[in-house]
C-alpha cells in the first residue's frame, strides 16, 4: 500500500481539540529530539511518578500482575534478586509498580522524538545474541517478528528497520482520535516499516509474505479476540495467533525480539528464533506449538526487567487481579504464584 493509499483512511479531520492536541505532541517531540537522551529521561521519569500518584486504579493492576510474576520467578529461580524480592517484600513490589510506570512514559517520549531515539539506541546499542541476529538476518526472504510490549518497542524498531534486508510492514492498532493517529503512523514509519491498520492487516501482511518481505507484530495481547490458550508464567492466558499463522503458512523463520533499557542510557537487544514444528502435525497444532514456544521467549525476556512489561497495566490472567499496596507477592511456591509446589 502506497502512503497516499494509508493517508486515505486518515483522511477524517480530527475535531479542533484533537487538531490541537497532535499538534502539541508533534512540537514537544521536536523539543524533546533537541535534548539529551539523559534529560528526556529524567523528564519521563518525572511524569511517570506523577502518573503513579494520580492513577491508584492503574497502579493496582500492575501491582497484582507484577506480584504474580514476580512469585513465579522465585518459584521457578528465575530473573535477577530484585525482581525476585518483589515475590515477598512489599517496598520491592512497589518499586517495581513505580518503575513500570516510568518506563510506560519513557516508551511514548522514545516514540515522539521519532529519529532522535533512533540515534541514541544505534550509539548506545548491545545486542545480547550476536550469533542469532546474524544469523536471522544474513539471508532475504520472507520472516516474522514477534515482539511484546516490552522494553523500548522504539529501539526494537529501529534495530530490525536497520538489519533487515527486506522491507517490513506491521499492523498499527486505530485509535479514536484521527489526528493522533497520522502523527503516531508518520513517527512510526520514519522508524523504517510500513504501518498499515488492524482491519486491513491479515491482508496486508500476507501479501507482503508473498513479496518475500517481512511483518512485525506486537503479540502478547489477544486484543481481537481469537487466540490460542497458552501458559504464561505459570497461568493461562491467549496469544494471538497471528506471527504462528503466517510464519507456517509462508514457510517464514519466525524470530522474538526484544530491546530493553539498561543503565547509563544503554540499550541490550536480543533475538529468539523458533523452530518450526514438525509438518506431519495437523496445522492447529503446529499453530498452538510454535505459540508455546512464543510463550517461552516472552518469558525469556520479560524475567530481565518485569518492570518494563507494559501490558501488567491490563487483565493478563484469570484470577490475577488488581492488588491493594501494602500486599507483597504470593510467597514462592505456592499455587498463586505459578511455581511448582512440593
Amino acid at each position: 500500500m502506497t502512503t497516499a493509499s494509508a493517508d486515505r483512511r486518515v483522511d477524517k479531520r480530527g475535531t479542533t481539540a484533537q487538531r490541537a492536541r497532535a499538534a502539541v505532541v508533534g512540537a514537544l517531540g521536536t523539543v524533546l529530539a533537541h535534548l539529551p537522551a539523559a534529560v528526556v529521561g529524567g523528564l519521563c521519569d518525572a511524569v511517570g511518578e506523577l502518573w503513579y500518584r494520580v492513577a491508584p486504579g492503574r497502579a493496582a493492576r500492575a501491582r497484582g500482575n507484577l506480584a504474580h510474576v514476580a512469585g513465579w520467578l522465585a518459584a521457578n529461580g528465575r530473573g535477577n534478586a530484585r525482581a525476585r524480592a518483589a515475590a515477598v517484600d512489599p517496598a520491592a513490589l512497589e518499586g517495581q509498580v513505580r518503575a513500570a510506570f516510568r518506563h510506560s512514559v519513557r516508551t511514548y517520549g522514545e516514540t515522539v522524538r521519532g529519529s532522535a531515539s533512533s540515534r541514541d539506541v544505534r550509539r548506545r546499542l548491545a545486542i545480547e545474541t550476536p550469533a542469532t541476529v546474524s544469523a536471522a538476518f544474513a539471508t532475504p526472504g520472507p520472516v516474522v517478528f514477534a515482539s511484546a510490549h516490552f522494553g523500548s518497542m522504539s529501539a526494537a524498531a529501529t534495530v530490525l528497520g536497520d538489519r533487515c534486508r527486506v522491507p517490513m510492514t506491521a499492523p498499527m492498532e486505530t485509535i479514536d482520535d484521527p489526528e493522533l493517529q497520522r502523527l503516531l503512523r508518520r513517527l512510526r514509519e520514519g522508524e523504517g516499516a510500513r504501518i498499515v491498520s488492524l482491519d486491513e492487516a491479515r491482508r496486508e501482511l500476507r501479501a507482503a509474505l508473498s513479496r518475500g518481505e517481512g511483518v512485525g507484530l506486537v503479540a502478547d495481547r489477544d486484543i481481537a479476540g481469537g487466540g490460542l490458550p497458552v501458559t504464561l508464567f505459570g497461568r493461562p492466558t491467549a496469544l494471538p495467533m497471528g506471527p504462528a499463522y503466517l510464519a507456517l503458512e509462508h514457510g517464514a523463520p519466525l524470530h522474538v525480539a526484544a530491546v530493553r533499557r539498561a543503565a547509563g542510557g544503554w540499550y541490550r537487544g536480543g533475538l529468539i528464533t523458533l523452530p518450526h514444528p514438525p509438518a506431519d502435525l495437523p496445522r492447529r497444532a503446529r499453530i498452538k506449538a510454535l505459540l508455546d514456544a512464543e510463550a517461552r521467549a516472552f518469558e525469556e525476556f520479560i524475567a530481565a526487567a518485569p518492570e518494563q512489561w507494559s501490558t501488567v497495566f491490563f487483565p493478563i490472567w484469570d484470577g490475577v487481579g488488581p492488588r491493594p499496596r501494602g500486599h507483597g507477592g504470593p510467597p514462592a511456591g505456592s499455587p498463586e504464584s505459578g511455581g511448582p509446589v512440593g
